[in-house]
């Protein structure tokens, strides 16, 4: 048997490859631990510290985006502290925290409660093309299982 040498000279084009990510998530260890209302405080939290933004500029682009409504930082402190389990985003106010921070992942950590995943709308059509490739054959598996059968009973 011939032993192979190890190529030093050329670059593994492979060794550092990370696929990219299709579908929005957290981090799983940004929220482990604890009752349901702590992961949310905790994704809240790690969303306005990675978000560009300062917490009195989220909650004056929240309370613009909610056409007035007002949101203020204390309102955006005990959301994101797991010690105020008195305090709960609102499902509105959630959607416009996501649209100021920019931050989809949170969209991705609800969907994970569901065994769903979260993707670009880009990325919509692709997923339908594969979906109706695997109807189409099922379908046709189904029609030729149906066929055989159908020729059997006929000859």
């Amino acid at each position: 048997m011939v032993k192979r040498r190890n190529d030093d000279l050329t670059i593994d084009m492979w060794s550092e490859f990370i696929p990219p990510a299709v579908a929005v998530s957290m981090e799983p260890e940004i929220t482990k631990g604890g009752t349901l209302d702590v992961k949310i405080a905790r994704a809240l939290s790690h969303a306005m510290q990675n978000c560009d933004k300062s917490r009195e500029e989220i909650a004056a682009e929240m309370s613009d985006y909610l056409g007035g409504q007002n949101v203020t930082l204390n309102m955006l402190q005990t959301y994101a502290s797991p010690a105020r389990r008195d305090h709960k985003i609102t499902l509105e106010r959630f959607i416009a925290f996501v649209a100021v921070t920019d931050c989809h992942d949170l969209l991705g950590f609800v969907a994970e409660f569901s065994d769903f995943a979260v993707v670009p709308e880009e990325y919509l059509d692709v997923i339908n093309l594969s979906e109706a490739e695997s109807f189409a054959e099922k379908a046709i598996a189904h029609r030729d299982q149906l066929l055989s059968k159908v020729r059997g009973r006929y000859r």
